[in-house]
């Protein structure tokens, strides 16, 4: 069922598509993210995994509401697979560089996300936000 929400069809998949870059890219910030927690080591242990716990479930509730934004414009949200292939998140090899390495590794792929270089990943924020309440979820 086509979402009758007085944007054109090819808007529509135009912004879906932004919004899939940025999903992509939040769900590889998230993951490694979540992998830090799960790894860190070294006297900083107690407020690293703690800051990196806020960071992954704040990360999830973002890529929960990316999707559900997605779902919205009438398309479907993409695979793990299809995400891991659109991602530019560089993925982590090594589970378990040092403290400094992995806060280094997650504040470059931060900015990575905030600074995407195109127009429309500049759009798809605000349109999440003016959106958010005014579009029912479909369960087709």
């Amino acid at each position: 069922m086509e979402p009758d929400i007085g944007i054109a069809k090819k808007k529509r998949e135009a912004v879906a598509d932004a919004l899939v870059q940025t999903l992509s890219d939040t769900y590889a910030l998230y993951q490694k993210t979540h992998l830090y927690h799960w790894n860190v080591e070294g006297p900083r242990f107690g407020p690293l995994h703690l800051l990196f716990e806020t960071q992954y479930n704040e990360l999830w509730a973002a890529i929960d509401l990316i999707a559900e934004r997605v779902r919205a414009l009438g398309v479907y949200a993409p695979s793990h697979a299809d995400m891991a292939k659109r991602t530019t998140i560089s993925s982590d090899n090594d589970p378990a560089p040092s403290a400094d390495a992995m806060l280094k590794a997650l504040l470059t792929s931060a900015c990575s996300v905030i600074s995407a270089p195109t127009s429309s990943r500049v759009t798809a924020p605000s349109y999440i936000t003016s959106t958010r309440s005014q579009q029912p979820m479909s369960s087709s």
